[in-house]
């Protein structure tokens, strides 16, 4: 196929008080959530004034991708549209019809693969082009990218730093915790989410050829009685300590970015924890700007640009396919 523009796609976030509560009605429309817990989420972002790091860091990202394609002589229009915050994908979509563009590939800002970080996206996708009208561009989402060469080797070397700032630390004394956004179980179940979470951490820990490490989750909502995946970052490093590990760094791995969920979740919560129960804690950056992770994406856009049918992949699970069959990535089994 003849591709003629790159499309980001991305969750989206405010950038000024005044924007977080319609931001959050949007995020939460047609779900059932107490007003305790909206409200409890806007304080979240009152505590950062308004502000979530995620847009600023994509349009850096995207200004880092153009000079990447451009040194590789890669000269095609970026565009962005997000889910929940202006830009809008939808008033994207429609840019991009009356701009004549027929064609384009999509990256979206998540590695693994679950209904809200992959078939949400494509559905967005569906609807962003049914209100853009009949010429509205093919739209192809890149492959999840959470084995890839570039993901695993940018990671790793945030850890590596993080655990250089761990001062006066043997390294066989650390402790690496993984986290990733829970989600609700059953939507675990219908997709690959846990495994490929299971094979980065297993990628990254083997780069770093350090052996203490395990898995949590973060930014848990939703219903108490419905259950999610855990253990939840806080428990988890409770149960560290009680093991007698007080040295420890979050690697938010299941995030490219600093969402709101970073530095709520763990830059302030999971870090007052530590603080208050004499643990020792470094969090490591996201791939975010890592050089390896924006060739990566070049990479991944040039698999489809070129219709390339070499596909780079650590482990043995292999690389996943270029297009989601019907049934992977639902809310719940069939």
């Amino acid at each position: 196929m003849n591709y003629d523009a790159i499309l980001i796609m991305s969750f989206g976030g405010p950038e000024k008080m005044e924007d977080v509560k319609p931001f959050i009605d949007h995020v939460l429309k047609g779900k059932h959530v107490p007003d305790e817990r909206k409200n409890e989420v806007v304080h979240h972002y009152e505590l950062f004034g308004g502000i979530s790091p995620i847009n600023e860091q994509n349009r850096l990202l995207i200004k880092a991708l153009k000079t990447e394609l451009t040194s590789h002589n890669i000269n095609i229009p970026i565009h962005w549209g997000n889910r929940n915050w202006h830009p809008f994908l939808a008033d994207t979509l429609k840019i991009m019809t009356r701009d004549s563009i027929k064609n384009a590939i999509a990256f979206v800002t998540s590695a693994f693969s679950c209904y809200s970080s992959c078939r949400q996206y494509l559905e967005d996708i569906d609807h962003a082009r049914s209100d853009a009208g009949p010429t509205a561009p093919v739209i192809d989402k890149v492959r999840p990218f959470y084995n890839h060469p570039g993901f695993i080797e940018s990671n790793a070397e945030h850890i590596k730093t993080a655990i250089s700032k761990l001062s006066d630390t043997p390294e066989d004394s650390v402790w690496i915790v993984f986290t990733a956004h829970s989600i609700p179980n059953t939507m675990a179940a219908c997709s690959d989410y846990e495994k490929q979470l299971k094979e980065s951490c297993n990628l990254i820990a083997s780069a770093l050829d350090h052996p203490h490490w395990s898995l949590a989750y973060q930014s848990r909502s939703g219903s108490p009685d419905t259950p999610w995946l855990g253990p939840d970052i806080c428990d988890h490093l409770s149960e560290l300590k009680e093991k007698k590990f007080t040295n420890i760094i979050i690697a938010p791995i299941g995030f490219v970015s600093d969402h709101m969920e970073v530095i709520f979740d763990l830059d302030t919560e999971a870090a007052e924890f530590c603080e208050n129960n004499g643990i020792q804690m470094r969090r490591a950056m996201t791939a975010s700007l890592h050089p390896k992770f924006v060739s990566m994406i070049r990479e991944l856009i040039c698999e489809r640009l070129f219709d390339n049918k070499k596909r780079r992949y650590l482990g043995n699970i292999g690389p996943s396919p270029d297009f989601c069959s019907q049934t992977c990535c639902l809310t719940k089994p069939l």
